[in-house]
C-alpha cells in the first residue's frame, strides 16, 4: 500500500477539445504520482468527451470519468462538486481544462501542506499565460500579479477575504490551490446556484472566513487566456458587472447566516455593496471626485 497522500485531481470540462490534452499531460508528468484524475463532463457536444474516455482507457487505475445524468449541462460549481463526490483523496486539487501543471506542482504543495497540518489550503502565484500562442505580439505580455501578503506564511483567518471584497492582492484561481477534502466537506463545496462566474469566489470566500491559509512564494501552473475563456467573455459585457453584484449580496447573506460580527469586514463589504446597488450615484460621485481634483490642481 502506498503511504503517501492521495491527491484527487478534478478537471472539469465543457467543449474542451483545443486544450484538454495538454491539461491532462501536465498531470501525468507530476513528480508526485500518487493522484488520481477525475474527468467532469457537464455536458460536451465536442471530441472532449472522447479524449477524456481514451484517456481512462490508457490509464484506468489513475483516470475516471464522470457526467451528470443524461450528460446534462448543469454548470461549473455543480461540476465540481460531482467530482468531490467521487474523490478518494486526502487533497483535493483542481485544473481547469485549459490550464497546465507545472511538473513540481503536487510534489511542492503537498509537502507544504504536509508540514503547516493546520492549513486548509495552499496557493501561490500563477502565470497569465499569453505566450502560448506563438505569437511575436503575445511573448511580452505573460505576467504574475501581486499576492499582496507575506509569502510563505500561514494567514489566520479572515484576513484573505478582503481580496475578494476590496482588491489589493490577487485572488487564486482554482488551477492553483490544494485544499484538505475534509475542509471542503465541511464548507459544504461549491454553491451550485453560481454556474460560472465567481463560483470559485463563492468557495474562497468559506475557506477564507473559517480557515488557515498557508500562501506559497512559488507559482505552480499556468492560466491560459484565450478568448473563450468565461472570464474573457464577460469583460466586456454587463454580465461581470451583475455577477459580482450577486456575489456581494451572498456573500453579505453568508456573513449574516454565519453570525460573522467583524466591524472592518462588514464596513467593507457594505461600501462595495453600495457601489454595486447604486451605480448612477457611484458614477456621480465618481465624475464629483474627478473634477475636484482638477480645481485643486489649478
Amino acid at each position: 500500500m502506498n503511504s503517501k497522500p492521495l491527491v484527487s485531481v478534478i478537471t472539469i470540462f465543457l467543449n474542451a477539445e483545443k486544450f484538454i490534452e495538454e491539461a491532462i499531460d501536465s498531470v501525468i508528468a507530476q513528480t508526485y504520482d500518487h493522484w488520481e484524475l477525475l474527468l467532469v463532463d457537464d455536458g460536451s457536444t465536442d471530441n472532449s468527451t472522447a479524449i477524456a474516455q481514451r484517456y481512462v482507457e490508457k490509464y484506468p487505475d489513475k483516470v475516471r470519468y464522470l457526467e451528470h445524468q443524461d450528460h446534462e449541462n448543469r454548470g461549473m460549481s455543480a461540476s465540481r462538486n460531482l467530482g468531490i463526490g467521487n474523490a478518494k483523496g486526502k487533497y483535493i486539487a483542481l485544473l481547469d481544462a485549459d490550464d497546465i501543471w507545472l511538473p513540481q506542482k503536487l510534489q511542492k504543495q503537498i509537502a507544504i501542506l504536509d508540514s503547516h497540518p493546520e492549513a486548509a489550503m495552499v496557493y501561490g502565484n500563477t502565470l497569465y499565460w499569453h505566450s502560448w500562442t506563438g505569437h511575436p505580439e503575445d511573448s511580452q505580455r505573460d505576467y504574475m500579479p501581486e499576492l499582496g501578503v507575506q509569502l510563505n506564511t500561514l494567514i489566520q483567518p479572515p484576513t484573505l477575504i478582503k481580496f475578494l471584497i476590496q482588491g489589493g492582492g490577487a485572488v487564486p484561481c482554482p488551477s492553483n490551490f490544494m485544499v484538505k477534502r475534509q475542509i471542503v466537506e465541511e464548507v459544504g463545496g461549491f454553491e451550485e446556484t453560481f454556474r460560472g462566474l465567481y463560483e470559485d469566489q463563492v468557495f474562497l470566500a468559506k475557506i477564507f472566513l473559517n480557515t488557515p491559509v498557508f500562501v506559497e512564494s512559488g507559482c505552480r501552473e499556468k492560466y491560459r487566456q484565450h478568448k473563450d475563456s468565461i472570464c474573457y467573455t464577460s469583460q466586456d459585457t454587463k454580465q461581470e458587472y451583475t455577477a459580482r453584484r450577486i456575489f456581494l449580496n451572498w456573500l453579505k447573506e453568508y456573513l449574516s447566516k454565519e453570525s460573522f460580527k467583524n466591524p472592518k469586514l462588514w464596513s467593507a463589504l457594505q461600501k462595495e455593496l453600495w457601489r454595486y446597488n447604486h451605480p448612477t450615484l457611484q458614477y456621480l460621485r465618481n465624475r464629483i471626485r474627478y473634477f475636484v481634483k482638477l480645481m485643486k490642481k489649478q
